[in-house]
């Protein structure tokens, strides 16, 4: 029976519609018959694209302005693989500053003092990342040569005359700091490193280094070095579990900026100053902030907030005060980067329906202009659908933040199939913002739940912690309520369910086809851990700093062998019955390639139906877009096959 508010609704429609029937059959009045009555504005039927033409979008990221703020630098993979591109501040033509046709390459910035570029790439998704200069004369210089490390850009000296290098060639494990001149690259060592810690701020004046310690994934250090009498001091002595990370020095080299949750939920920025030891609150949210930083020339401070799923950037000037940025529809700004002068401001604007667009503003004239049109243009906005952020309760009461879609047409006369779509991890986050491969499925008539799990990062501390040591159990219970919550739309087919993600996500994938075989009608795992044991013995050895952080929450692969076997999909591999599909970059350091193998192999002992898909050019994720062309086209075909007959 329904409620009196929906009796009412439902009457007061009623009496709407017998009403408009008898005026349709009433004469006209004599005044209006001539008057022909307009004719009826039949419903928009939306258009369904191809995966090409989903790829054709364009994705661009990263923002450096020249010395002489004329021209912005950025990483684009409109050639098929990121490059590195330029452009004018006031728009046109972007000119390709590197021609990669098999590594992806990414644009750090321009140097200081001249027009010279510095960008890094790796070899095929191997993550061991180089980093080159482009001469002015247009070639290319591998500035840290060799075969099996890894090199990070670590900053800029304020006067432009060098660069800080932080490379592992030294020890696999350990990331030494070098200083690199700008004239001639001659390079000398900081810092020399066998802690294990990572350098994660270094003051202006180059007399301290900030180094972030992880004790758990939930629990991490700040250290401060004096880089002259070589002194380490530990700066966040704390009871209980806390997070600590050093986010910036301040231009006057006399605070370090960190975030911290100490004593609370949701991460703050705090300071800490150099010469007293006294720590200040800066800057507060409702929730996370994840980090601050300071503009070039140290007349601006930006800091992001993750808000519920969205990403809100704040900006202040030398004295603190808010500074207004530009209001524009269809989107959130993101990656704020000043020019050298502060006159000039880049940032990203990116929506649910539209991928990142590079723009500039320029707060002298106060005029702001778009540099990227990045959606294909061929893809009208109005069949894309907006994200909504929705919560359900799980199995034990806890609410479960998800990133939900819902395709054009769904009711409850035309049910539709759905996705519960996991994240990367585990800590990761499903966030509002453009996600091509599900706007893809979702055209292509797939609800789709972006689920944050119990262990998600974004929802407070006790949230993030909530999987520590329960992996393969409570985060998977979360995904099997969500299968619950989707079917109680009333417009979704509750056998017409499937499971997907990447990487962590395709861990959860393995494990509901594993140990909740009855839940989800297909899976599909991208790069996926299907052995825990394997998995945390194979770590790169430059995560060595993680490493104790992740055993702590996963498992140690010698002290919690049978917990770890107990949760890996592979040793239960004889429960999946359901069809699935594997998906394996071939030069994958982290889920390395026997690990989709063999899921594979034992899967298909069972007479299942295994889609097994590798790219022997990519690693943790698709780098190129041939290859994301065809994994997603190959999975809608998946799962149209199998939700779909």
């Amino acid at each position: 029976m329904p409620s009196i508010r929906t009796a009412v609704r439902l009457s007061v429609l009623a009496l709407c519609l017998h009403a408009a029937h008898a005026q349709a059959q009433a004469p006209a009045p004599a005044a209006r018959a001539q008057k022909a009555a307009p004719p009826a504005k039949a419903p928009r039927v939306h258009k369904q694209y191809t995966i090409e033409q989903f790829m054709a979008t364009t994705s661009v990221t990263g923002a450096s302005f020249s010395k002489d703020e004329q021209r912005i630098l950025f990483s684009s993979n409109e050639s098929g693989i990121f490059n590195v591109y330029a452009m004018p501040v006031t728009g046109g033509a972007p000119t390709p500053m590197t021609r990669s046709t098999t590594d992806s390459t990414y644009a750090i910035g321009y140097f200081y003092n001249d027009d010279r570029i510095l960008f890094t790439r790796d070899s095929g998704g191997n993550e061991r990342n180089h980093l080159y200069v482009r001469e002015l004369d247009g070639s290319e210089r591998d500035l840290t040569p060799g075969d099996k490390h890894r090199a990070m850009f670590a900053g800029w000296r304020p006067d432009g005359s060098g660069f800080y290098v932080a490379t592992n060639e030294r020890d696999p494990k350990f990331f030494d700091l070098y200083f690199y001149d700008a004239g001639d690259y001659k390079r000398s060592v900081v810092y020399r490193n066998d802690s294990g810690m990572n350098v994660s701020a270094i003051s202006r004046d180059g007399k301290w280094l900030a180094f972030d310690k992880p004790n758990t994934t939930a629990d991490s250090d700040v250290y401060l070095y004096n880089v002259a009498t070589r002194e380490m001091k530990h700066i966040t002595p704390h009871q209980g579990t806390a997070s600590y990370s050093a986010a910036t020095f301040d231009p006057e080299s006399k605070r370090l900026l960190f975030t911290t949750n100490d004593g609370g939920e949701f991460a703050r920025i705090a300071s800490y100053d150099l010469a007293s030891g006294q720590v200040a609150q800066v800057e507060k949210a409702d929730w996370d902030l994840l980090g601050t930083s300071y503009s070039r020339n140290g007349q601006h401070r930006v800091s992001v907030v993750n808000r519920d799923g969205s990403i809100d950037v704040r900006v202040v000037d030398a004295a603190g005060k808010p500074v207004a940025m530009p209001r524009l529809p269809g989107g959130e700004i993101r990656q704020t980067t000043f020019s050298p002068s502060g006159r000039l401001v880049a940032f990203y604007l990116n929506g649910d329906r539209s991928p990142n667009n590079l723009y500039v503003h320029d707060f002298r004239a106060n005029k702001t202009t778009q540099l990227t049109r990045s959606l294909n243009k061929e893809i009208d906005l109005a069949d894309l659908v907006e994200a909504e952020v929705v919560r359900f309760r799980s199995f034990d009461g806890m609410v479960i933040p998800s990133i939900y879609y819902k395709p054009k047409g769904a009711s409850a006369t035309s049910k539709v199939p759905a996705i519960v779509y996991v994240h990367g991890g585990p800590g990761g986050q499903t966030m509002r913002g453009y996600n091509a491969q599900i706007q893809y499925l979702v055209n292509h008539g797939y609800a789709v739940l972006g689920i944050n799990n119990r262990g998600s990062s974004g929802y407070g501390k006790t949230f993030f912690t909530a999987d520590d040591r329960k992996h393969g159990r409570e985060p998977l219970w979360d995904c099997v309520e969500a299968k619950t919550w989707l079917a109680s739309l009333g417009y979704v087919d509750p056998e017409r369910i499937a499971i997907m993600g990447g990487s962590y996500g395709g861990y959860m994938t393995l494990a509901a086809m594993a140990f909740r075989p009855e839940a989800f009608k297909v899976g599909i795992d991208i790069f996926g851990v299907s052995n825990w044991v394997r998995t945390l013995e194979s770590i790169p050895p430059y995560w060595e700093a993680q490493r104790k952080a992740l055993y702590d929450e996963i498992g140690d692969p010698v002290k919690d062998k049978a917990f770890l076997v107990a949760t890996s999909p592979l040793f239960h591999a004889s429960n999946i019955r359901k069809p699935l599909m594997v998906i394996q970059g071939a030069n994958d350091p982290r889920v390395i390639k026997p690990e989709s193998d063999e899921i594979v192999e034992s899967v298909r002992k069972n007479g299942v139906e295994v889609e097994y898909i590798v790219f022997p050019d990519e690693g943790h994720g698709f780098s190129k877009k041939k290859n994301q062309i065809e994994a997603s086209a190959r999975i809608l075909a998946f799962l149209d096959r199998h939700l779909k007959k």
